[in-house]
């Protein structure tokens, strides 16, 4: 992933060094315990520990005569370590070091996304307490429908980034997974015990039923995963994005002091980093597919997923650490304009109650056909510019005769549209907010 969406600690995580440095913590587990096995002498064993090391330069170098990179990488260790390296990759295949060394790597950059959400789900708590009572109107179809709390929308964010945590979590013990089962899988030359004891080395599971690969299902998993949670951060910045619209302007990502939103326009207050997410969020969901597309290897395994993997998988975790920071930060500092809403509430003029006078008037005992084609008929005058919604139903016979002491003045008041936010907020957050 190039710099710009990458924030330096998944670039250590996903750097070169580190992808080799991988592999050598899995020949080293496995030297490790073919010294208890007996197989690796504890002489030996010593220069190994002292010595293993690699120059990715000579790797490289290595790499343009053999084309194959497991192979550069061990010649480059047994040059440093010198004759004790005959025990270095004794009975692997190179899959048996890619596959655990890459589920090392995915581990600890789920950690780092785990981290993520945890940072966004405090912002997401604050936000919403804050503005449990910031009255706003919902909107459905993108047209004005009944008076909402921006509250409740932090906490339906929050309820989400809740799934995300459990699915990471979930899919992050799914996808600590390696093998050290050799070519096809059959433990032609280490036996089972061997790959346990490293797989507990390491902290990861053994492959249930390996080939010469971890099966690809279970990385197909973990990606959509991201895609999900990608997705839901997409899900968040659209929101803002259409609240911050103009002619709506109802909340406003940050804008620091010296910002530019335009090299023309110099009053352009545009929100970039919500953009930014949105377009971001295209780029997981896109690698998502070809996760898929990776699960149907031919036999016990070709090389089809290999360059695909180099990509979508660093790729993929390192902007959804990304979006997770940046989008963490336009939560944090999101300008909310109350008085705003409250104008564009009174937008429509009144009609934002039409179901509570609806069922006012089936209440009081009218039929609901006639009720609907009542209040219908004057919304749709409203509509047309003939007076607010509330003139016009109060100068309605129907609606006097059906509604009277107070009962239609009742249908107007907000706070009963709100009167179970409490009750939502206890569900997601727990007891008493």
């Amino acid at each position: 992933m190039i710099d710009r969406y990458t924030r330096k600690e998944m670039a250590a995580l996903w750097s070169e060094d580190s992808r080799l440095r991988s592999w050598l913590d899995v020949e080293l587990a496995v030297c490790e315990v073919l010294t208890l096995e007996g197989i690796v002498p504890e002489e030996d064993m010593a220069v190994i520990r002292e010595k293993a090391d690699f120059d990715i330069d000579r790797i490289a170098e290595i790499e343009a005569t053999v084309g194959h990179d497991v192979i550069a990488f061990c010649t480059s260790v047994a040059e440093k370590v010198g004759p004790a390296s005959r025990h270095i990759h004794y009975g692997l295949t190179s899959s048996d070091v890619v596959d655990t060394a890459q589920a090392l790597r995915i581990v600890r950059a789920t950690d780092r996304l785990l981290a993520g959400i945890e940072a966004m789900l405090t912002v997401l708590r604050k936000q919403a307490l804050a503005h449990r009572q910031t009255v706003m109107v919902g909107r459905t179809h993108g047209i004005h429908a009944e008076p909402y709390t921006l509250g409740l929308k932090f906490a339906s964010w929050y309820a989400e980034a809740q799934r995300n945590r459990q699915r990471l979590t979930a899919v992050r013990e799914e996808i600590a997974v390696g093998k050290i089962s050799g070519s096809v899988g059959t433990y032609a030359h280490l036996g089972p015990q061997v790959e346990a004891a490293v797989m507990e080395r390491l902290g990861l599971k053994a492959e249930t039923v390996s080939t010469q690969v971890v099966a690809r299902d279970r990385l197909a998993n973990y990606m959509g995963v991201l895609g999900v949670l990608a997705s839901s951060l997409d899900r968040i910045a659209t929101e803002i994005r259409h609240l911050q619209r103009s002619d709506v302007r109802e909340v406003e990502e940050p804008f620091r002091a010296g910002q530019k939103g335009s090299s023309s326009m110099p009053h352009k207050r545009n929100p970039i980093r919500c953009e930014n997410v949105s377009g971001l969020a295209r780029v997981v969901r896109s690698n998502v597919q070809a996760a898929l597309e990776n699960v149907a290897l031919w036999h016990e395994r070709d090389i089809s997923h290999s360059s695909v993997e180099r990509v979508i998988v660093p790729d993929s975790t390192t902007l959804c650490d990304f979006m997770l920071s940046r989008m963490t930060s336009v939560l944090d500092g999101l300008h909310v304009y109350p008085e705003r809403m409250q104008q564009n509430m009174q937008i429509t003029r009144g009609l934002v109650f039409s179901q509570a006078v609806l069922l006012a008037l089936t209440e009081s005992g009218m039929a609901r056909d006639d009720a609907f084609a009542i209040v219908q008929r004057n919304a749709m005058r409203t509509w047309a510019g003939e007076g607010s919604f509330r003139e016009l139903l109060a100068a309605d016979d129907a609606v006097l005769q059906a509604l009277p002491d107070g009962r239609f003045e009742a249908c107007f008041e907000p706070e009963k549209f709100l009167q179970h936010v409490d009750t939502i907020y206890e569900r997601t957050f727990g007891g008493k907010q």
